[in-house]
């Protein structure tokens, strides 16, 4: 049974850190982008909407999950009420995980040049919607945004099996790094490739985690596209920065001392030297001087930094002298318990800091799912507004 974790082991040194330098948290990377992209107004199809939490299950919709790495948009997604059919991703150990959470969904093992959608389709009637997240390590900050990177074109053959499968939506998930990489040049070019696929309705957004409950700041890119020049919806955010969820949130009821190695509840094992290293360092601060985005120490009371893997090194722990377990990196991106990652410790660390949070696939999923509605049922979009339509009218 978990329980809370006990109040001695909660302490930081924190004489060794009163006189160090504390760091401020940053609560809005990319905002400045954020708010071009919300105010701009060439993007006419972007509308944020109020979502319902309550979806039918299965919800009659089916996707399928490109680069789905351990399946965070499938495990999102099917809690949305969307049934996966079929998923595609390269990494061995990734898979291994994905299959052990989602059986009945056709995984193919591989690289996506080798999937032939016609083929593994064949029989699985409407695909309705089409996610993923091609890598990002060329696009983001963190990988020091190498446009000519070759991970950076396989979006080419995310938008090759877009082609083929002609979903009536389609959900592309990055980094914000992307929007801004050579100078917008990659952006552009992403716009024409889904034009090019049959989808010139296309959006995009950064949402923030934080913003739907998620423990943890961590912005994404979200696409969102579709054939048929309705809107492109997505979710109203829920929470603003003052009503985040802190890090203690998701951290709550896992035990602060016990390894559960069941259930991924495993943190790197650290010498007396390594804890008394720790403990001088402040929350925002870092192990060292010289790779200042691992090894840092979380703040207590706010989000969780955005979660990563840095070979054992993940963030430190806000209240212990540790890094964090794997399972608490998992209900920090919100993984439920019972998603259980496959392979070592470091391995499952890896997995956890390159998934979507399950709960950001979910909201997407939700706030999608009347426009899917309303296209089965022959309806108008609901997403236009009175004025859209008197609008459209004048046009006519």
């Amino acid at each position: 049974m978990l329980s809370e974790p006990p109040a001695q082991n909660l302490l930081i040194d924190v004489p060794s850190t009163r006189n160090a330098r504390l760091k401020k948290p940053r609560l809005g990377r990319y905002e400045n982008v954020r708010r071009k992209l919300e105010s701009s107004d060439f993007d006419t199809a972007r509308v944020f909407v109020e979502f319902s939490e309550r979806i039918p299950k299965p919800n009659g919709f089916q996707f399928i999950d490109l680069f789905c790495g351990a399946g965070g948009m499938t495990c999102g997604l099917s809690r949305a009420g969307y049934t996966p059919r079929a998923a595609v991703e390269i990494v061995d150990i990734a898979c291994d995980t994905h299959h052990r959470n989602f059986p009945l969904c056709e995984l193919h093992r591989g690289p996506i040049q080798d999937f032939d959608p016609k083929t593994a389709l064949a029989d699985m009637g409407e695909i309705h919607l089409v996610s993923g997240g091609p890598p990002c390590q060329g696009f983001s900050v963190a990988g020091f945004r190498r446009p000519e990177d070759e991970r950076n074109q396989l979006f080419r053959e995310f938008m090759r099996v877009v082609k083929a499968v002609q979903p009536w939506y389609v959900v592309m998930e990055n980094v914000p790094g992307i929007l801004t990489l050579a100078g917008g040049a990659f952006y552009r070019d992403i716009l024409a490739a889904f034009a090019e696929a049959g989808y010139p309705t296309v959006s995009v957004a950064i949402l923030e985690s934080a913003d739907y409950g998620i423990p943890q700041l961590r912005p994404r890119a979200i696409f969102i596209a579709n054939r048929f020049g309705r809107f492109n919806p997505y979710p109203q955010p829920q929470l603003a920065p003052g009503n985040y969820q802190p890090i203690e949130a998701g951290l709550r009821g896992l035990p602060a001392d016990e390894r559960i190695p069941e259930i991924n509840h495993e943190w790197t094992k650290h010498s007396k030297a390594m804890e008394a290293r720790l403990a001088k360092v402040p929350p925002g601060g870092s192990l060292y001087e010289t790779f200042f985005d691992a090894w840092k120490r979380q703040y207590p009371g706010l989000p969780s930094m955005t979660i990563k893997e840095n070979h054992g090194g993940t963030h430190v722990h806000p209240h212990l002298n540790r890094v964090l377990s794997a399972r608490e990196m998992a209900r920090l991106q919100t993984f439920p318990d019972d998603f259980i990652f496959c392979g070592s410790m470091k391995k499952a660390m890896w997995q956890i800091g390159n998934a979507v949070p399950p709960r950001l696939a979910e909201v997407i999923g939700k706030a999608l799912y009347p426009s899917l509605r309303a296209i089965a049922d022959n309806a108008a979009d609901p997403c236009m507004t009175n004025s859209d339509w008197k609008l459209l009218e004048k046009k006519v």
